[in-house]
């Protein structure tokens, strides 16, 4: 194994696997060397090129891409709600919906559901945190919220970090039923969120373009949740009239090309995370499960 792969745990296969990084060596090249930082603060960061990027994606040319990108990286098309040539461009296809038994919903009341699939990390009670991703990186919580006041409330509450990757499927969902609130934007840069990145900069998490919204509900109380844009996700779109009444799974919204992050938080002791996510995460390493599957549970009165 190279000396800067990523590990993370398969929930499925019980298995440590090796991420296959897409643009691997031109993340490494951006932020490994003096000039590819230079690069990363004219450029790479910048509004205008995930916007330019984004165009790009959306071409109807862009449509070569899609063959190449399924075989090389495994996906499973039987999943897919539409075929292979229903879409018009690459984004198209990236924000591409799935059948319903693909993404299977945990009904039981007490457990709360993975927002989106990706590689997670949890951590029950966000003051005692030591590190995340790696030693020394503390996670600065009044930045994310952008207030004090916001984040006060959850000062010693839980803390997921669900990181998608280009390959992941791209839409977001509700944790749990509730009344969800419409997102507010908290303006920033858009940073990548890949590890590579990551284990220099914990801060893109909270300098990033995100949208924060809640959602109140009967067993686990209020529930804040962060979409995290990043380098080429200038966008992310919500589909839905809010605030209303959700459903658990119900779709949220979606990102377009790139990857991306969703960030939940509970209040304190309203939430046991599940014990395989809290076990790989206390090991700096990320657990990969997909959205409907357990996150935790309500604890016992």
């Amino acid at each position: 194994m190279k000396e800067d792969s990523i590990e993370y745990f398969d929930r499925h296969s019980k298995q440590k696997l090796i991420e296959q990084v897409y643009g691997e060596k031109w993340l490494n090249r951006i932020y490994g060397n003096p000039l590819g930082r230079l690069i990363l603060w004219l450029a790479v960061k910048r509004s205008w090129f995930s916007r330019w990027y984004g165009y790009r994606m959306s071409k109807p040319k862009s449509r070569q891409l899609i063959q190449g990108f399924i075989s090389k990286y495994g996906l499973d098309v039987s999943e897919f709600a539409e075929g292979e040539d229903s879409f018009h461009s690459f984004n198209d296809f990236f924000v591409r919906r799935l059948k319903a038994s693909a993404r299977p919903i945990s009904q039981a009341e007490e457990v709360a559901i993975f927002p989106a699939d990706g590689r997670h990390m949890g951590f029950q009670d966000l003051s005692d945190l030591e590190g995340v991703f790696v030693k020394g990186q503390n996670f600065d919580l009044k930045s994310l919220f952008g207030s004090v006041e916001t984040a006060a409330p959850f000062e010693h509450g839980t803390l997921i970090i669900s990181r998608l990757c280009p390959v992941d499927y791209h839409r977001f969902h509700y944790p749990s039923t509730g009344k969800a609130s419409a997102p507010v934007l908290i303006n920033g840069g858009l940073s990548s969120v890949n590890p590579i990145a990551l284990r220099r900069d914990l801060s893109i998490f909270w300098q990033n373009k995100r949208n924060l919204s809640y959602i109140e509900t009967d067993g686990f109380g209020r529930i804040a949740s962060f979409e995290v844009g990043a380098t080429c996700v200038g966008s992310m779109t919500y589909e839905q009239s809010l605030p209303r009444i959700v459903q658990k799974g119900e779709e949220k919204g979606f990102f377009s090309f790139g990857g991306s992050s969703v960030i939940t938080l509970f209040e304190p002791n309203r939430i046991l995370l599940a014990a395989d996510l809290l076990e790989h995460s206390a090991n700096n390493r990320e657990l990969y499960a997909r959205m409907g599957e357990t996150m935790g549970n309500c604890p016992k009165k």
